[in-house]
């Protein structure tokens, strides 16, 4: 009998231990979004639209027809007299970039925002267990990480990833990597670094494909604090609830829109071809189709399933994603942070997801404001959210982002109280959404469009006197 007993008060206790310990560690790999902060480059980094006058004034290989190419360009654009450049363009150095250009432009961004995220937070460089730098276009040995880590004096066991390659939606795949590290049980404080280099990457020839990535990107970048440690959970802002990655770069379409490529002179730039709507309207598709069933509830669905089998039935023209388009996105999502990657992106999506002016009011506006931060540009655009007061307890804030692979990635985040922080955005969101979003450009440089091979070297004088 006291054996029968013991062995049933031992049974029992294991059985605990292991409760409790599957317990604690399904608590402690949750991932919490401690804090962000985003980077505002000093004043005189402003491009304004004299100075991007200036700069297409300089390059001598562009004629008339680039001249109007350019002014379609920069009207349709979204941005506005407010983003800004790196150094070596504002001084004219554009066509011969170098290494310590590039470095200078890194290490404005990594001084500030990374002190500010530390201040921000009381948390000491010696207390990030991981650092993930992704700056997908400036890889120099020693890596940026290393760079980060010696400006800041972090430990010797910091554990450090440089991202290279990944595009606009590096920022997405570095919160992927860290998830995939919190997995261990162990409490850790992991940093991401996200941001763009535009020195090297100016491209300075005549190729239409790729002028339009001069027009889009912007200098600008984002620092996080993430944690798994459930201790912490009070102070963070937000929790991952799943994330989502989808690449079709098997496929020609998808590897080849966007690259950084040579053109037929020799000068480097990247590429935008004309396929990377459908690329990216692609990989959208079968994102959602992975990202759905996570996030909204069983009605939605099954009307997707419903209308999914009817389009089947009635051999009606589509795809899944046309059927998805009818679904109400917002019965599970209450905040849609989408990639500021232009205009036509903005508007693709909304028109996908059937999203109103208010959904995509922080992605215009950010693309605005800020231009194309490439990998940091969603965290200007939760800014946003944050700084009009629009992100309360519980809410579920989804963000998209697009990269070149191609890929798209998305992920779900649950917001875990009320938030109120400016950031970059305090200063200036008393006067966002303005009253309309018209381009100076038009205005400065419509004439333009008037005129003819004979007389544009005439005319542009006649102007450049004007503005000196």
């Amino acid at each position: 009998m006291i054996l029968v007993a013991t062995l049933t008060a031992l049974i029992v206790f294991y059985s605990l231990y292991h409760i409790f310990k599957y317990y604690t560690l399904k608590i402690s790999t949750n991932c919490y979004l401690i804090d962000y902060v985003c980077f505002k480059p000093s004043p005189d980094r402003k491009i304004s639209t004299l100075t991007c006058g200036k700069v297409i004034d300089r390059n001598k290989s562009l004629g008339l027809p680039e001249y109007k190419t350019l002014l379609k360009m920069i009207i349709r654009s979204g941005i506005g007299e407010e983003t800004y450049s790196p150094r070596n363009i504002l001084e004219g150095r554009e066509e011969s970039p170098t290494i310590d250009d590039a470095m200078l432009e890194m290490d404005e961004f990594f001084t500030t925002s990374v002190s500010d995220i530390f201040a921000k937070t009381n948390i000491s460089p010696c207390d990030v267990d991981v650092l993930v730098v992704s700056i997908s276009s400036f890889s120099p040995s020693p890596s940026l990480t290393s760079r980060i880590v010696r400006q800041h004096k972090m430990r010797d066991d910091v554990k450090t990833y440089n991202l290279s390659g990944m595009g606009c939606s590096a920022s997405l795949i570095a919160i992927g990597m860290v998830k995939k590290i919190f997995k261990s049980g162990k409490k850790t404080i992991a940093m991401v670094v996200s941001s763009e280099s535009i020195v090297p990457n100016w491209y300075c020839g005549t190729d239409k494909s790729m002028m339009l990535s001069n027009v889009l990107f912007r200098s600008g970048g984002s620092v996080m604090l993430f944690t798994n440690d459930p201790t912490m959970r009070t102070r963070a802002k937000m929790r991952l609830k799943c994330i989502v990655r989808t690449n079709i770069g098997c496929t020609d379409e998808g590897y080849n829109c966007v690259m950084q490529k040579e053109d037929g002179m020799g000068r480097v730039g990247f590429y935008l071809g004309p396929g990377l709507p459908k690329a990216a309207m692609r990989s959208f598709s079968k994102n959602f189709q992975q990202l759905m069933p996570k996030v909204l509830p069983y009605r939605e669905l099954l009307l997707y399933m419903w209308r999914l089998a009817e389009q089947k039935v009635t051999k009606e023209k589509g795809n899944s994603f046309s059927a998805a388009a009818k679904i109400n996105y917002k019965s599970g999502i209450d905040h849609f942070c989408l990639h500021a990657g232009g205009s036509t992106v903005i508007d693709a999506v909304a028109n996908a997801l059937g999203l109103s002016s208010y959904d995509v009011e922080p992605a215009r506006m950010t693309l605005f404001r800020w231009g194309n931060t490439s990998t940091s540009s969603l965290w200007y655009v939760l800014g946003y959210m944050e700084a009009k007061k629009r992100l309360r307890k519980g809410n579920r804030v989804m963000m998209a982002s697009f990269g070149a692979g191609f890929e798209c990635n998305s992920c779900i985040w649950e917001v875990m109280r009320d938030l109120e922080d400016g950031d970059v955005w305090d200063d200036c969101i008393k006067d966002y959404p303005p009253e309309n979003l018209v381009n100076p450009f038009m205005e400065k440089f419509g004439w333009v469009n008037d005129e003819t091979e004979e007389t544009i070297s005439e005319n542009v004088e006649a102007f450049k006197k004007r503005w000196q």
